[in-house]
């Protein structure tokens, strides 16, 4: 995963929040426990559909901090955990923007924010331990760069710079079924093998691979991606398959809680899109999964 050292990096799309006094915050715990937060919403969108609430918060955005002074350039990009992100999300946002127009749409730019700890959402508290996602009601990434380390000690995947660019991805792939009005087709249907939820994650997987197709088109990347690189976010997808992460956590899996998908799918989809490169093939919610 090489980034084109003069691509000029937007680093207006990624907010930092990292370090900001944020008071009152509380997700987890309870009834509901941090392992089931966790194979909930890991990948995930919206923790006010699983948790109630809209927890009010989210609005207006924080300063970028450093990040304007330092992710500048793609070689800043090659540098920096935090910089490569700003060039991830840069690049998959020109993807989706490009995707839009061609077919007569608008694409809005959704910025993704970095936050270390807790954070206040328009879908609610949330914590780290959530894992990524998006979140419909302000229309924001959140994510815990912390997360990837976890990704790789508790969850299994070897990591690596790709596998970071397809969590990322996933999380704007929510954004894309936001904004074409696919979440909706996901109504109570949140829990089992073919349930709208797992067909909604799917679909999400299987964008972020009609992204990796095109990355190189965006002008942010030198090169296509390696086998190397594929082959990393095919193991980040397989490591939190519902499958996968449920049987990790209590020995066995049971098909009719799961939300995700089981890793062979996961993986499934994500190469359609890549495959492919068409997002008119990541129509998980016809047929079979």
């Amino acid at each position: 995963m090489d980034f084109d050292d003069d691509a000029q990096l937007d680093a207006s799309q990624v907010e930092d929040s990292r370090g900001m006094p944020i008071g009152g915050m509380a997700f987890g715990g309870g009834a509901v426990g941090l392992v089931g937060l966790v194979l909930a919403l890991i990948f995930g969108v919206n923790p006010g559909h699983i948790i109630g609430g809209d927890g009010g918060g989210g609005g207006g955005a924080p300063p970028t901090g450093s990040l304007s002074s330092k992710c500048r350039t793609g070689a800043d990009a090659d540098q920096s955990d935090d910089c490569r992100i700003v060039g991830v999300v840069n690049s998959v946002q020109a993807y989706w923007k490009k995707e839009f127009a061609d077919s007569g749409a608008d694409y809005t730019v959704a910025p993704t924010r970095l936050f270390s700890g807790s954070t206040s959402t328009a879908c609610g508290a949330a914590t780290a331990e959530v894992g990524p996602f998006y979140c419909p009601g302000d229309k924001r990434v959140y994510l815990d760069l912390g997360f990837f380390q976890e990704l790789h000690d508790k969850f299994g995947a070897k990591g690596g710079p790709f596998a970071q660019a397809y969590v990322v991805a996933h999380e704007y792939g929510h954004h894309v079924q936001d904004a074409l009005g696919t979440m909706r087709k996901v109504g109570d249907s949140r829990q089992g093998a073919s349930s709208g939820s797992v067909r909604l994650e799917l679909q999400a997987d299987c964008y972020s691979g009609v992204w990796a197709k095109h990355a190189v088109q965006t002008g942010f990347f030198s090169k296509p991606f390696s086998s190397a690189d594929i082959a990393d976010a095919l193991d980040a997808a397989g490591a939190v398959g519902d499958d996968r992460i449920q049987k990790s956590a209590r020995g066995s899996a049971d098909p009719e809680t799961f939300t995700h998908g089981t890793s062979a799918q996961r993986q499934q989809w994500f190469s359609t899109g890549y495959d492919t490169g068409a997002p008119s093939r990541c129509d998980t919610f016809s047929g079979s999964i």
